[in-house]
């Protein structure tokens, strides 16, 4: 029954912007603390954001500045709008329920010239 759908990724050049949604059905979603991750090939999946559910956000040291996580409770929605973005950024990004572990099935986002 809970799913997350996450859309948005793509192929964009560094110094370019991209913004990936997560769509959530299922749950009480205003009642969820909503994070975004990111993971490369080989690599361990790490955090980039979360927002809890009445907008306060935190980000991991690597991505503040550059990214911007938002959400609409009346959509049921999370966005992370991604500027400046650079090769190392290349991951697939998934959304997640911080509060209990439901995952999205990621989106890919890929930045080269």
């Amino acid at each position: 029954q809970v799913q997350l759908v996450e859309s948005g990724g793509g192929l964009v050049q560094p110094g370019g912007s991209l913004r990936l949604s997560c769509a959530a059905s299922g749950i009480i979603f205003s009642s969820h603390v909503m994070g975004w991750y990111r993971q490369a090939p080989g690599k361990e999946r790490v955090l980039v954001a979360y927002i809890t559910g009445s907008g306060g956000e935190t980000y991991a040291d690597s991505m503040k500045g550059r990214f911007t996580i938002r959400r609409d409770n009346a959509k049921n929605t999370v966005t992370l709008q991604m500027n400046s973005l650079k090769p190392e950024d290349t991951a697939v990004y998934y959304c997640r329920t911080m509060n209990m572990n439901y995952w999205g099935q990621g989106t890919q986002v890929t930045v080269s010239s």
